[in-house]
């Protein structure tokens, strides 16, 4: 078994060492892959032929042209592959993409994720690739990590019990923050490739409903960012990004019931490099599942493909 590097235990990370641990994340490369057994792993040969007209990521390889009206296009479909905090150790694994619309092999990345809640790529500069991250620790501290930028965005942020970064809801030029309270209420926050957010602008109260938000670009194909969120009857619905800040989402669409058969949503950006915004699921009993994106506002995902298995090993996912 290959030896992982130790951890620090029984203290909590300093600003210093968790903007350190973002950093790591956000490098271009991770380290070598960890021998170890037994482990979550891709499946092998899922695909027989590479996806039909997929260009390598890279600065501008998913960038489309679409029209929109009043608002910067988020029009770039990120790729971000998978990252997972494994829940024995708290080491972050990271795994890049097949290119066949799968996983490859997973690698470590680093250690002290146990201290994190969530976390959430970003692409500011709309080239789809990953330029910066927001990290949630266990302490209620937001953080903001790129190439230029090691930034705390603040303390008091276990006010909330659920952060993501879909993409650019606003309209402006970089990913923003969503944060839901305790109470239900959905909060938006305008952000900067920076790192700073603007104060929170309301949503709307309810959102306490749903056990699982999630979303990562473009789902319905108008070059703006879209969620997902599952009810607790497992009802899955979508929210279209409108583009406007005061009103960022349309009223919700019914996709589908049946979805607490999964527990985890993930959406990484897209998968199978088609230039379309896909999701994955982790069945309750590890299996890890693929909902390619259709670009269809009506039916946003095709039917699953199973990409993976074992994957109940992490805590949570990213």
């Amino acid at each position: 078994m290959a030896k992982l590097p130790g951890r620090k235990r029984g203290r909590a990370l300093s600003r210093l060492a968790v903007a350190a641990v973002a950093a790591a994340l956000v490098g271009t490369s991770a380290s070598a892959a960890v021998a170890d057994a037994p482990a979550p792993a891709p499946m092998k040969n899922l695909h027989s032929k590479l996806a039909q007209a997929a260009p390598k990521a890279g600065a501008g390889a998913h960038a489309k042209t679409r029209a929109t009206a009043g608002a910067r296009a988020q029009t770039a479909t990120p790729v971000f592959g998978l990252f997972g905090v494994e829940r024995s150790s708290g080491f972050l694994y990271q795994y890049t993409l097949d290119g066949r619309g799968g996983l490859d092999e997973r690698m470590f990345v680093t250690a002290n994720w146990d201290l994190f809640k969530a976390a959430s790529p970003v692409d500011n500069n709309d080239d789809g690739d990953r330029d910066g991250m927001w990290a949630w620790d266990n302490a209620g501290n937001l953080y903001f990590n790129s190439a230029t930028e090691n930034r705390t965005v603040g303390g008091g942020w276990n006010i909330y019990n659920k952060i993501l970064s879909p993409g650019n809801l606003g309209g402006g030029t970089a990913y923003d923050v969503l944060a839901r309270d305790k109470s239900g209420v959905l909060w938006l926050y305008l952000g900067y490739d920076n790192g700073k957010v603007d104060p929170r602008v309301k949503i709307g109260a309810g959102w306490g409903a749903y056990t699982e938000i999630s979303g990562k670009g473009d789902l319905t194909g108008d070059g703006k960012a879209d969620i997902v969120a599952r009810d607790s009857s497992g009802v899955l619905w979508l929210y279209e990004g409108t583009g406007n800040y005061k009103a960022p989402f349309a009223p919700r669409v019914k996709i589908g019931a049946g979805w607490n058969a999964y527990n985890a949503l993930v959406s990484t950006g897209d998968v199978d490099l088609d230039g379309r915004a896909d999701m994955i699921a982790r069945g309750t009993d590890g299996t890890l599942w693929l909902y390619k994106g259709t670009g269809n506002a009506s039916a946003p995902f095709a039917p699953r493909e199973q990409i993976g298995f074992g994957y109940n090993t992490y805590s949570w996912m990213f």
